[in-house]
C-alpha cells in the first residue's frame, strides 16, 4: 500500500510544485515507485515534466466520473542513466479545465472523497503518491487531504507566511473529521535565504514552535530549481542544479525515515 502525501499550504508561491516534482524524483532515485498527482488547475506540476502539450485526458474527468480511471503518464525524472529511475515515476496531469470541474464537484455527492476513491484503485502499484495542491482550501485541496495519510507543508521563512501555516494547521484539524489518520509529516523551509536576518529568525521560531516536525533539510533560494521546472524536467537532469539535487536527496532520506 502506498504512502499518500499531500503537499499543501493555503498560501501561494511557497514551493509546493517544486517540492512535489523534485522530492518525487528523489524518491524515485532512492528506488521507490512514485506517482505524482497534479491537483492544481494551473497545471504547473504537469508543465514541470513537459506534459502540458501531450496529454489527452486529465484528472478532471476522473474526479467528475468515478467510472473514468486516473490518467497515468510515465515520465523521465532526468535519471534514465542513473539506475533506470525513469520507469519508477508517473504523473496524473491537470489542466485549466480542472477549475470548472471543481465548481461542478460542489453539486456532487461525496465530493470530498473522489480523489481518495480513485487512488485506492492504483495505490498498490506505488510506494509513494504525492499530491500537488492549489493555494486555497477549496474542494480540491480537501480531496487531497482526505486522500492522504501525511501532509508536507512547504513555507517561506517570512513572518507573513506564519499566518498561512497556522490556517492550514487549523484546517487539518477540521479534515480529521473525514480523515482521522491524517498527520503532518513535516514542515519544509522553502526558498530559504540565511543571509537575511528575518529568515533566520523565522526559521528559529518555527523550530522552537513545531520542533522535530520541521525538516532538518532546508531548500535554499536557487534559480536552477525554477529553471529546471521551466525546462520541463527535475533538478536531477538540469545542468548547474547539482546542489539543489543534493538537497532534495537529503529531503527524500528524511521523508523515508519518517514515513
Amino acid at each position: 500500500m502506498a504512502t499518500v502525501i499531500a503537499v499543501a499550504n493555503q498560501k501561494g508561491g511557497v514551493g509546493k510544485t517544486t517540492t512535489t516534482a523534485n522530492l518525487g524524483a528523489a524518491l524515485a532515485l532512492r528506488g521507490k515507485h512514485v506517482l505524482l498527482v497534479d491537483l492544481d488547475p494551473q497545471g504547473n506540476l504537469t508543465s514541470s515534466f513537459g506534459l502540458e502539450k501531450v496529454v489527452q485526458q486529465t484528472i478532471a474527468e476522473s474526479l467528475l466520473d468515478r467510472r473514468i480511471p486516473l490518467p497515468v503518464v510515465s515520465v523521465s525524472n532526468g535519471a534514465a542513466h542513473n539506475g533506470g529511475a525513469t520507469e519508477r515515476m508517473s504523473v496524473v496531469p491537470a489542466a485549466v479545465g480542472l477549475a470548472s470541474a471543481e465548481a461542478q464537484l460542489m453539486t456532487k455527492l461525496g465530493r470530498e472523497l473522489r480523489l481518495r476513491d480513485q487512488l485506492l484503485a492504483v495505490e498498490g502499484s506505488y510506494d509513494y503518491i504525492m499530491i500537488d495542491t492549489p493555494p486555497s482550501l477549496g474542494v480540491l485541496t480537501i480531496n487531497a487531504l482526505v486522500a492522504a495519510s501525511k501532509v508536507i507543508i512547504p513555507t517561506e521563512a517570512r513572518f507573513f507566511s506564519l499566518q498561512g501555516l497556522q490556517m492550514l494547521e487549523e484546517s487539518i484539524e477540521e479534515i480529521l473529521y473525514l480523515n482521522p489518520r491524517l498527520e503532518v509529516l513535516g514542515i519544509l523551509l522553502s526558498k530559504m535565504d540565511r543571509r537575511l536576518k528575518e529568515e533566520r529568525q523565522v526559521a528559529e521560531y518555527l523550530r522552537q514552535r513545531w520542533g522535530v516536525r520541521v525538516f532538518g533539510t532546508e531548500v535554499g533560494t536557487n534559480s536552477k530549481i525554477l529553471e529546471a521546472g521551466s525546462a520541463g524536467t527535475s533538478v536531477f537532469h538540469y545542468v548547474g542544479a547539482e546542489r539543489a539535487a543534493g538537497t532534495y536527496l537529503n529531503l527524500a532520506d528524511e521523508v523515508l525515515s519518517r514515513a
